[in-house]
């Protein structure tokens, strides 16, 4: 596919949980081939669940698809189960439960992989996993439940790897790791779009590692798009410099659609 034409489309996506809860609210935002595009906000934004929504992985968390239309390459996907999503070429690598803690880095990787794949083509998978990642192939016997985080998150990574993507989904890659390897980890990212040529869709509440990565941006608040822009545009932006980037933290508010609000009225009532 030619790079930098539209890839997924998401439009006017609604998400409901339990049949009551909206959680996503008419949503609609576009990925083109081989950009890294970043979904940022806060927890409980939406996040997790439109990235679930694009990999059909919504039935685990009792949610389901209330309106909207995800198209990838131009059809409608949503809806569909997650096999079939993942056979055309989209790969979720998620929050919560990455690996399989009771078996061995290896066997981990020996079950991502596709039966289809020949010998020859799981070697190649393999040797480019162990290159991207070379810690992985130091501690390839050591079980997942022991491993740190930065190395459960690049095996995660590398299971998905496994599935040749065309477009990955990944969910919280900082969580709950120091900046050093999280700064290591996003170039890693950026790295694999760039040699691969994989499209990937990164869903972040460190707003700024993503940016550093990411050619566009999207701020996402209690199920709405507030605001998008390419990546230096919005790293650019006083607001989003304010509230998502830690700087000049001002408490007192507590989002930036409250902070254009307060703009706006001081500017013409104040």
């Amino acid at each position: 596919m030619e790079k930098y034409k539209s890839l997924l489309n998401v439009e006017k996506l609604e998400v409901v949980y339990h049949n009551v809860s909206l959680a996503v609210q008419g949503i609609s935002f576009e990925v083109k081939n081989q950009q890294i595009v970043a979904i940022l906000g806060s927890n409980g934004a939406g996040k997790t669940t439109t990235l679930r929504a694009i990999s059909g992985f919504l039935g685990i968390d009792c949610a389901k698809i209330a309106n909207g239309i995800i198209k990838y390459k131009g059809e409608e996907i949503q809806n569909k189960p997650p096999y079939l999503i993942t056979k055309k070429g989209i790969v979720l690598v998620p929050e919560r439960e990455k690996i399989f803690e009771t078996l061995t880095v290896e066997e981990n990787l020996q079950i991502s992989v596709p039966v289809s794949k020949s010998k020859e083509n799981v070697k190649y998978f393999y040797d480019l996993i162990y290159h991207y990642f070379p810690i992985l192939a130091k501690v390839k016997n050591r079980l997942g439940g022991y491993l740190s985080g930065g190395e459960k998150q690049m095996l995660s990574i590398s299971s998905a790897l496994l599935c040749e993507p065309e477009l990955l989904l990944v969910d919280e890659l900082s969580l709950g790791l120091g900046p050093i390897i999280v700064s290591e980890l996003m170039n890693l990212v950026k790295r694999i779009r760039d040699d691969l040529k994989v499209t990937i869709l990164l869903v972040e509440q460190n707003a700024l590692a993503a940016l550093e990565i990411a050619d566009f941006g999207y701020i996402l608040e209690n199920g709405h798009i507030v605001y998008g822009g390419d990546s230096i545009e919005l790293i650019n932006n006083r607001d989003i410099q304010e509230y998502y980037l830690g700087q000049n933290n001002i408490e007192s508010r507590r989002s930036y659609r409250e902070v254009k609000q307060y703009k706006y009225i001081r500017k013409w009532y104040g």
